[in-house]
């Protein structure tokens, strides 16, 4: 078997385990029980200073 067989391989059945990890980790990262006041808080940060027209 060529390193290039033995690489797909492997791949095959533990990349896509990983990846499928990863992502699920990301989507329990993001909603994490707590995290809504930190978006809110950096989805408002283009709005900071809108109180006075740009020069």
């Amino acid at each position: 078997m060529s390193t290039y067989d033995t690489l797909r391989h492997f791949a095959d059945k533990w990349g896509l385990l990983f990846m499928l990890l990863v992502f699920v980790a990301a989507v329990l990262w993001v909603y994490r029980p707590g995290a809504r006041a930190s978006y809110r808080a950096q989805g408002d940060i283009p709005f900071k200073h809108d109180e006075r027209p740009a020069q």
